[in-house]
């Protein structure tokens, strides 16, 4: 039997795609070849390996068995030559990396800028999105790292590096409505500017207000905490934020929140698979900007 790395590329590719036409595409070669190598492939393990009928493509159950050997062979390949690359003290390849919507208080557009100035081949891939979307991407190998909210105790199968721990505090302007300090109670009874659903800023002050017996329903929110201080300087409210998006300000006075809540973000990874060269280094490089 002589089964080519070629072969194993286009079954993987059909399974996720679907169908022979958009797995074509995918790799860039003609239709007719795929499913001649498709067909080759099945000679050789005597098994059929996909159903083929009017309502398209789908794996026969030797086609499912088949599948994740075929994933595991081709990451063995990307992983030799991953090796050899870093022996000779090269980094290349992609790097998929999530942001919790409102991560704003991260420089994470001159971390990566950092990055790719030492490593220019690496191609990087970055998606903003809410903690549960980034922690299903990376459960799903379609992310390396993720910067992640935390509301609690980090998940069990995922490894994490604590990138912001602070207070969060209320952004208003000298002359503002609050006193030195404001309960989470008492902020409903404001206009209150905060981040969207989904970032975990806001899911630890909602989980502060449901703790305090209030609920809050913010009249506006805004994916970056810069923007929130720059509508609470307007006067449309108290933006509610974490504090280092204050530093430097002296438009706007901070009050604290009592009893302190805290937001807190993690650097997070999966705990079941080795990261790539490429994820690898980032990992690194952002830990030491965490440092």
């Amino acid at each position: 039997m002589l089964m080519e790395l070629h072969q194993l590329r286009y079954l993987v590719a059909v399974a996720e795609e679907g169908g022979f036409t958009r797995a074509a595409a995918r790799e860039h070669v003609a239709q007719p070849g795929i499913s001649a190598q498709i067909a080759r492939l099945e000679r050789e393990l005597g098994q059929t390996l996909f159903d083929r009928s009017a309502r398209g493509v789908r794996l026969t159950p030797a086609g499912e068995a088949v599948l994740p050997h075929a994933r595991a062979a081709l990451a063995a390949v990307t992983g030799v030559r991953d090796t050899a690359d870093e022996l000779a003290g090269l980094v290349r390849g992609r790097v998929s990396v999530g942001m919790v919507r409102g991560g704003g208080v991260i420089d994470l557009p001159g971390l990566l800028g950092d990055f790719h100035r030492d490593h220019p081949g690496v191609e990087i891939r970055l998606v903003e999105a809410a903690t549960d979307a980034l922690l299903e991407g990376l459960r799903s190998h379609d992310l390396d790292l993720a910067w992640v909210g935390r509301d609690g105790d980090p998940p069990a199968d995922l490894d994490v590096d604590v990138v912001l721990d602070v207070p969060l505090v209320a952004a208003v302007p000298p002359g503002g409505p609050l006193g030195e300090t404001v309960t989470v109670a008492e902020l409903a009874e404001h206009t209150v500017i905060a981040l969207p659903v989904g970032a975990g800023v806001r899911a630890a002050l909602d989980r502060a207000a449901a703790d305090g017996g209030v609920t809050l329903h913010p009249a506006l929110e805004a994916g970056s905490p810069p923007v929130l201080v720059d509508l609470a300087l307007q006067g449309l409210g108290v933006a509610v934020v974490p504090s280092p998006a204050l530093a430097g300000r002296d438009d706007l006075r901070s009050v604290p929140l009592v009893p302190e809540v805290r937001a807190q973000i993690d650097l997070a990874r999966r705990r079941d698979a080795p990261l790539s060269p490429a994820a690898r280094a980032l990992l690194d490089r952002a830990r030491a900007w965490i440092a």
